[in-house]
């Protein structure tokens, strides 16, 4: 079998490209008449709702419907008649954000309900930081990196039996600042020294081994690669292990000493991306100046935090990414997943959480990033990582960028999307190639 390294994206990332479903008997679908789904402040946005029951139009029927503003209601709602299997409503929305439309319809009263989702974006590139960077924020990294410089990298490497024979793996292990590094790492048989771009996947959220399969097809096509898991634990376990860690120690550790910027669990994990970034760029294969650190939605944040915190990333991809706008709330705007920041009945926000949330913020890492490209996907109707939470983070980037809309796509995104992102980060490695590795 031949490895890919769309393929080694799948295989990395938990969160990949959407396989259709069968289709169902009755089918109901929402999206904005425009192509792009793009619109400005004030103007109209039309939907198409459409209804088929077994591949044909339903002649007549009715169906709810409720525009959010990417999911924080709006007096926008109502019931639209559907004729010859087609109905249209239209919204507004006055800012810079997205407009959602969320449409059920029951077959008869009691039936279970069906539902659809179309998402447009409303001057999007002009959404605003909800907050602005910390003061002090280049101080606490500064000083946080310092004390990971202190502790030896230490690596500790074992061979393990590769899926493919032109590539050798290795199951590593380096120290780091809390939980080591932990991760699978592969190169090509034969590569020369000073040949070959680095590039790092890393997870989105849950508790899982590393990928061998996707470090493998990345270094089959001429890549220092390593999947690296999220939480430093041991990789190749049984299945049995990751589910008690999930239940237990790493139950919730999205939300785990986020009181202090000091305690929080992202502290950990983000230090463990520069400690991974340590042990690719000392390998003596590296060209010495690609670096490319690639992820969905919690990986999507490690990729902005590498790119915010380490000067030697030189690409990054980020589908669908989280710790995107924790604090949107202070602009009237849906956060990112995890939602860190909580708040109380009345709805203020936990202001020690607001505090420490700051510092893990793909908007601010945004402005730190001295990459020479990003890639970021978002899907329109994503509710996990909503995407007025990525173009927050997105526009706060100032180096050239891309962005995929991922129009009729929640969370996990579609086939197009996965392989833009591979391909951006391909043609970045290409660009910069010193020459064909191994050669």
């Amino acid at each position: 079998m031949k490895w890919s390294p769309l393929l080694a994206f799948v295989l990395a990332l938990p969160l990949h490209a959407q396989t259709p479903a069968a289709a169902p008997a009755v089918k109901l679908s929402a999206r904005a008449e425009r192509a792009d789904a793009l619109y400005h402040k004030g103007e109209p946005v039309t939907f198409v709702i459409k209804l088929e029951r077994e591949g044909k139009p339903v002649p007549a029927a009715e169906v709810d419907w409720a525009m959010t503003k990417d999911g924080l209601p709006l007096e926008q709602k109502g019931k639209a008649t559907i004729a010859d299997g087609t109905a249209k409503v239209a919204g507004t929305l006055n800012e810079p954000g997205f407009l959602q439309v969320r449409v059920s319809y029951r077959e008869q009263p009691k039936s279970p309900a069906i539902t659809a989702a179309g998402g447009a974006g409303i001057d999007p590139t002009d959404i605003k930081p909800s907050m602005p960077v910390p003061d002090d924020f280049d101080a606490f990294w500064d000083a946080q990196k310092k004390k990971l410089a202190a502790i030896p990298l230490n690596p500790q490497l074992v061979e393990v039996k590769s899926p493919s024979k032109t590539v050798q793996a290795w199951d590593i292990k380096a120290d780091s600042v809390g939980s080591q590094v932990s991760g699978y790492f592969a190169k090509p048989v034969g590569a020369k020294p000073k040949s070959l771009p680095i590039i790092m996947t890393v997870h989105g959220a849950g508790v899982r081994s590393s990928s061998l399969g996707g470090p493998v097809g990345w270094a089959a096509q001429g890549y220092l690669a390593m999947d690296m898991n999220a939480h430093g634990i041991p990789n190749g376990r049984p299945e049995e292990y990751y589910k008690e860690l999930t239940e237990t120690t790493l139950k919730d550790y999205r939300s785990a000493g986020r009181d202090s910027r000091e305690t929080c669990y992202f502290l950990g994990m983000y230090l463990r991306l520069i400690r991974g970034l340590d042990f690719l760029t000392a390998q003596p294969e590296w060209d010495g100046k690609t670096v490319i650190v690639y992820g969905g939605s919690q990986g999507g944040a490690q990729a902005f935090a590498a790119a915010g915190l380490d000067p030697r990333v030189t690409f990054f991809c980020a589908a669908v990414p989280a710790m995107s706008d924790h604090t949107g709330m202070m602009a009237h705007r849906i956060a990112g997943w995890p939602k860190l920041v909580p708040s109380d009945p009345e709805g203020h926000p936990d202001p020690k959480v607001l505090a420490t949330a700051r510092y893990f913020d793909d908007v601010n890492m945004a402005t730190r990033t001295k990459a020479l490209g990003a890639f970021v996907t978002t899907g329109f109707i994503d509710t996990t990582c909503p995407p007025s939470s990525v173009y927050a983070a997105y526009n706060n980037l100032g180096i050239p960028k891309h962005i995929f809309n991922d129009i009729e796509y929640g969370h996990p995104y579609s086939k197009d999307a996965s392989a833009a992102m591979t391909k951006a980060a391909r043609d970045h490695a290409e660009a910069q190639r010193v020459v064909p590795w191994g050669k």
